[in-house]
């Protein structure tokens, strides 16, 4: 019998990505997936992600929202997913400043609902979206996942490691299997507008100044999507097996770059030179993420491919295309 796969937040940058590979992979599968389309950034390009999904035969997609626990809870009972890949969240650590409600909602309320639904209606698997953002101000690099994550810098990074809780808890209670992964700055095509890549291309090609935060002494875990989306695939069977059946891991490429050198290649994939306004850091930033993933290596034979440059230019033939310039 074919398998029933559940996919949240397919209208955003992962799940976009994920629901693509497994459309085309899993030709049998049954992909049902949901987003609210909310307007943290350019609606039109989630709706332009959707409408390239909407060819495949086996996909389907419904408007909801995480915290409408009553639609949650009938799209499970109506599908009964064998898998569930929750990756809709209130992303962004900088937006965590202005509109702190809206990370309730969607990370603690909504991460609860796909819990509750969990529970009523257990799946094979359920593997949900964390960050590095857990890791908040400690500062022993490269971060393993048995560092210790109390110290948020960020309210985003505090929900997350809550949901990292709340899983480990119903995992313990009612038995279902459930896999966290730590994202560490995921880029690629169909990439997210506030997201760094995204907003020096902008400036870049508009001729404007790009802000540089902290003079650019950042580093950062720059991990393409196609790498994020094989080692979520490859979890999917990977359930965790221990008492509870919970596990966390870090998904991240474990070769940080320098901000700067990342704004290098962008010029020479644009054929431009980047006007700099270097900025103090911002309040809820880290200077330094770097991924351990001897973890993830380990349980499904994790290896991420795509060197920087190569993936920049990837992103940067996308950008050009999809926005005609």
């Amino acid at each position: 019998m074919p398998q029933t796969i559940l996919i949240t937040g397919v209208a955003g940058f992962i799940g976009f990505h994920l629901a693509r590979r497994l459309a085309e992979a899993l030709p049998d599968a049954r992909l049902i997936s949901f987003d609210n389309l909310n307007p943290y950034y350019d609606v039109r390009l989630k709706a332009a992600r959707l409408q390239s999904l909407a060819h495949y035969a086996n996909f389907s997609f419904e408007k909801i929202d995480l915290a409408d626990k009553g639609a949650v809870n009938a799209l499970f009972a109506n599908s009964r997913p064998d898998v569930v890949l929750h990756m809709a969240a209130q992303a962004g650590v900088r937006y965590s400043l202005e509109a702190p409600q809206s990370y309730i909602d969607s990370n603690i309320t909504g991460f609860l609902n796909i819990l509750e639904a969990c529970r009523a209606v257990p799946p094979r698997h359920l593997i949900y979206a964390s960050s590095s953002s857990v890791y908040g101000l400690n500062t022993a690099t490269p971060f393993h996942e048995s560092h210790k994550a109390d110290s948020p810098a960020s309210l985003y990074g505090a929900t997350k490691k809550a949901n990292e809780e709340m899983a480990h808890a119903y995992a313990h209670l009612f038995g279902f299997p459930a896999t966290g992964l730590r994202f560490f700055t995921v880029y690629g095509p169909w990439g997210r507008p506030d997201m760094a890549f995204f907003k020096f291309t902008q400036g870049i090609l508009a001729g404007e100044p790009i802000p540089v935060y902290n003079q650019g002494a950042m580093l950062r875990d720059f991990t393409f999507v196609d790498d994020v989306v094989t080692g979520i695939v490859r979890l999917m069977d990977a359930p965790p097996a221990g008492t509870p059946p919970h596990a966390v891991y870090n998904i991240g490429a474990g070769q940080p770059v320098q901000l700067l050198d990342c704004i290098r290649a962008l010029e020479q994939a644009l054929g431009r030179t980047a006007i700099l306004d270097l900025q103090p850091i911002q309040p809820g930033d880290v200077k330094a993420t770097h991924a351990d993933t001897t973890a993830l290596r380990a349980a499904v034979g994790y290896a991420p491919s795509t060197p920087l440059a190569e993936g920049v230019q990837q992103f940067v033939a996308w950008y050009r295309g999809h926005y005609g310039v």
